[in-house]
Order: structure tokens, then C-alpha cells, then sequence
């Protein structure tokens, strides 16, 4: 379990243990959020592009061009008028 004390100016600091779990840099934000127990989550408010990397890949999906996702827009938008 990692701890930090409290400055008079009520700042932390965070131990490098948790910030490198959690993968937080200079800037980044993060968010609060008071459990009914009494118990605090903290977590990072902010994701990197690079995060985000594979979250929609599918396994034997093949890539969708611009133009195929623009055509499926557009026949959608239609579709729901008619």
C-alpha cells in the first residue's frame, strides 16, 4: 500500500508507484469519487490517443475506407427518412 502526507496548501504528492500504474504525466487531470463507505477512487480523467489503440478491433473484420463509412452514413440517413 502506498501513502502520502498532506501539505498545509492541502496538495499531495502522488507516490511514482501509483503514477506509473496508472500511467499519469505532468498535466494530467485526475478525478475523485466519494464512495458510500467512506472510501475514495482516484482516476486518471484524461486518455491518450494512444490508449485508444485497438478498442474496436474485431477479429476477422477488415478495414472500412472513408469512403465505405461515408456511403454507410449516408445510406443510413436515408434509410430513417424514408
Amino acid at each position: 500500500m502506498s501513502s502520502a502526507t498532506l501539505t498545509s496548501k492541502g496538495q499531495i504528492t502522488i507516490p511514482k508507484g501509483i503514477r506509473d500504474a496508472l500511467r499519469l504525466g505532468p498535466g494530467d487531470r485526475l478525478d475523485f469519487f466519494i464512495q458510500d463507505d467512506g472510501r475514495v477512487l482516484v482516476q486518471p480523467a484524461t486518455l491518450k490517443v494512444t490508449d485508444l489503440k485497438g478498442i474496436l478491433y474485431r477479429k476477422g473484420a477488415r478495414p472500412v475506407s472513408v469512403e465505405e463509412m461515408r456511403a454507410a452514413v449516408i445510406k443510413r440517413a436515408s434509410d430513417r427518412k424514408g
